[in-house]
């Protein structure tokens, strides 16, 4: 699992069984579940840098579409309107993506 050592494989199941049907992620209890909230800053940054699959420093929407995949290869996509709601709550300086710092603050919100 990708997450290994900074997630346990129990959380990140329990998380990814909360939102398994289509429209019913929401981000905050997402992390809050699957352990990422409670974790340190240098824990959410290895997080960042595992979502940031073009490693280009922000995570853009294609990536936030495949967000739940990088948890567990089976999980579904994100829908078109769970991926806006996540981009829009994420992108707090409006350019189209978020960055380290954004997925900081959203991870701990």
């Amino acid at each position: 699992m990708a997450f290994a050592g900074v997630l346990s494989d129990a959380d990140v199941k329990a998380a990814l069984d909360g939102c398994a049907a289509a429209d019913s992620f929401d981000y905050k209890r997402f992390f809050k579940a699957s352990g990422l909230a409670a974790k340190t800053a240098d824990d959410v940054k290895k997080a960042f840098k595992i979502i940031d699959q073009d490693n280009s420093g922000f995570i853009e929407e294609e990536e936030l579409k495949l967000f739940l995949q990088n948890f567990s290869a089976g999980a579904r996509a994100l829908t078109d309107k769970e991926t806006k709601a996540f981009l829009s709550a994420g992108d707090s300086d409006g350019d189209g993506k978020i960055g380290i710092d954004e997925f900081a603050a959203l991870v701990k919100a």
